[in-house]
């Protein structure tokens, strides 16, 4: 009884901390302009909302097919490598987490590192891409810009850095192509799908895509990240918004938060077939690693990629396990194989002050040594 007062007093002066900041965090949504998560099309450097200007690294458009572009970044810095990056990220959520704001960046600092660099965006499925499949997307538009890149600086391989299940398709890609790519960086890829470790995997192993494609045809994208919200319901629901509370009286940290949850809810549609044979040829038949998957009537094996491997996972993923990263190592053909990992989740990678710093440099360095 004797320490109610000042344990009420504690949670009193909590609470009004907890009001102020709420209350101060309404008036700066009240005042913020539109976020943005990377700078739409539409946006490009028109000036008239501070985080379009902020978010996005300048780029140009040097190929497209459809809705499918390959953009190549502007030089920030004297060019140290002659041979060029071409960057592929996943169809899910948007390419933009690579460039989401100047201080934090992947794209900009690997520009910083003197990096020539060009990356795939795969534009919003509709129902043209349907019936869209990885052979598409792999033997097709991958293809169709790694020789683009070749022939304007005439050369025989490019370096090649592939994120998430842009990763994967890379693998595929390096395995099927191995003289185009001088030098392969998976960046927290899943190879190996047969895992517990972590619930995506567990859901995958026994999901029945063929009933969900079947029915929609292309999956919304608005029901693949509630699939992804429900592997943490807690933390990704509920706790994220409570401790936003705290930050909202600091405008920039607000719009930070703001400008991630951006990307977040930017979710394409999934191209039918294509995640139907992405599930059922990897999350559950594991045909990688197995050395039976197929694609365009050829068989892909993984030690045919024997050039220098970069193999870069993040420690505390809950999407793409270490587990499953790491066996890119075991697989691939090649002898000059790297491991680089970090103490952060899958966006973490690119978006955490660990990686800021020194991710890009070690990339750079172990890119520059194989030149």
């Amino acid at each position: 009884m004797l320490t109610f007062p000042h344990k009420f007093k504690e949670s009193l002066e909590d609470f009004n901390k907890f009001a102020a900041n709420l209350r101060k965090g309404v008036e700066n949504l009240a005042s913020i302009d539109e976020i943005l998560a990377g700078q739409s099309d539409s946006h490009e450097r028109c000036g008239s909302c501070r985080s379009c200007l902020r978010s996005c690294t300048e780029k140009e458009l040097v190929y497209q097919d459809g809705k499918r572009k390959l953009y190549r970044y502007k030089q920030r810095a004297k060019k140290v490598c002659h041979v060029p990056m071409l960057i592929v990220y996943a169809l899910v959520n948007r390419y933009t987490m690579l460039d989401l704001q100047p201080n934090r960046s992947m794209i900009r600092n690997l520009l910083d590192q003197g990096q020539d660099v060009y990356l795939i965006d795969w534009g919003y499925a509709d129902r043209m891409d349907r019936f869209m499949t990885m052979e598409d997307y792999i033997d097709g538009f991958i293809n169709d810009c790694v020789d683009f890149i070749r022939e304007q600086h005439q050369l025989d391989a490019i370096n090649l850095l592939g994120v998430c299940q842009g990763g994967t398709f890379s693998t595929i890609y390096a395995a099927l192509y191995p003289e185009k790519v001088k030098n392969f960086i998976p960046m927290v890829t899943p190879i190996d799908f047969d895992t517990k470790d972590s619930l995506l995997n567990v859901w995958a192993s026994s999901f029945d895509v063929d009933l969900m494609v079947d029915a929609y045809g292309n999956v919304p994208g608005d029901m693949m990240n509630q699939a992804y919200t429900l592997l943490q319901p807690f933390t990704l629901s509920v706790q994220k918004y409570v401790n936003m509370v705290p930050i909202m009286e600091d405008s920039d940290k607000l719009a930070d938060f703001l400008r991630m949850e951006t990307w977040i809810f930017d979710s394409p549609d999934q191209p039918g077939e294509t995640l139907r044979q992405f599930i059922k040829e990897l999350y559950q038949g594991n045909k990688l690693v197995k050395g039976e998957f197929m694609l365009g009537g050829r068989k892909v094996e993984l030690k045919n990629i024997t050039m220098p491997v970069l193999n870069i996972y993040a420690e505390l993923d809950t999407l793409v396990p270490p587990v499953s990263a790491k066996a890119m190592t075991k697989h691939v053909g090649s002898k000059d194989v790297q491991e680089l990992t970090y103490p952060v989740g899958h966006i973490g990678m690119f978006v955490s002050g660990k990686t800021q710093k020194t991710l890009a440099p070690k990339i750079a360095e172990w890119i520059n040594a194989r030149l």
